[in-house]
């Protein structure tokens, strides 16, 4: 989820996927020009099912299951906190190959692999479903009773005054920043192409918002910790790769 290519970053040719029409892009066009990877009925469909699932294990499977949910939460239930730090790490994990897919495309390391069209889909791909799991990791704690939080408390940023307030309501604005940026693909042509690459410049901060997010709301950060400094560093060196490839771009335009 970050900045698209500028025009002077563009070199791929036509690339076909299987049975969806031809992607072409040609030294005059923008990769960030390229329609959505994935059709917006899916992915409504892809968040409807994060939502439903996440309400359905909350309540759903307690009612219509009751010895299978006393089984599974016992006396002091943890199967829900499990449940919202595995999404949490898989939806980190997903927002940082995003990043990456985007720093590849505008540092032009994706010539190597994938190609710029393979890396605008994946970039995209990526940034939904992580967006989906993000969604689920915030919704199944509804079914925590150590965190104890309500649904609006869920949903309103810093409402939650319980387990780390603040790091939680980081993570509350990081989830809203992923489903403006996620969704300004598919808005692009109304809001014109400078304003999209604005909200995109929020990418940055939105992955700021997660690690830290994750750093210290995370009951698993010193097992993390490694996978933090790993994904956070490479962020950061790509990032400052492609600020090095502009300066040297904007240099040789000078000249």
């Amino acid at each position: 989820m970050t900045n698209p290519a500028s025009s002077s970053e563009l070199t791929e040719a036509k690339k076909v996927a299987p049975g969806r029409p031809a992607r072409v892009v040609t030294p005059v066009t923008e990769l960030s020009d390229l329609p959505p990877a994935m059709p917006l009925g899916a992915v409504l469909t892809l968040l409807l099912g994060a939502v439903l699932g996440a309400f359905a294990a909350v309540i759903v499977l307690p009612t219509w299951v009751p010895n299978l949910s006393a089984s599974l939460l016992g006396d002091e239930p943890k199967a829900y906190w499990y449940l919202s730090r595995s999404s949490a790490v898989v939806a980190y994990a997903l927002l940082w190959l995003s990043m990456i897919f985007g720093l590849l495309m505008t540092n032009r390391l994706a010539r190597l692999w994938p190609g710029g069209p393979g890396a605008f889909d994946l970039h995209q791909h990526t940034s939904l479903l992580g967006l989906a799991f993000a969604i689920f990791h915030a919704l199944i704690l509804l079914g925590d009773r150590y965190i104890s939080a309500t649904l609006p408390q869920i949903l309103v940023p810093f409402a939650y005054t319980g387990y780390e307030p603040l790091w939680v309501g980081l993570g509350q604005l990081t989830l809203y920043g992923m489903f403006i940026i996620a969704f300004s693909f598919y808005v692009r042509q109304r809001i014109g192409q400078t304003m999209w690459r604005l909200i995109h410049f929020l990418s940055f901060v939105i992955w700021l918002l997660s690690l830290l997010h994750a750093l210290y709301s995370g009951s698993d950060t010193d097992l993390l910790t490694g996978w933090y400094w790993v994904s956070g560093g490479s962020v950061l060196l790509l990032t400052i790769y492609r600020v090095l490839v502009t300066m040297v771009l904007r240099k040789k335009e000078r000249l």
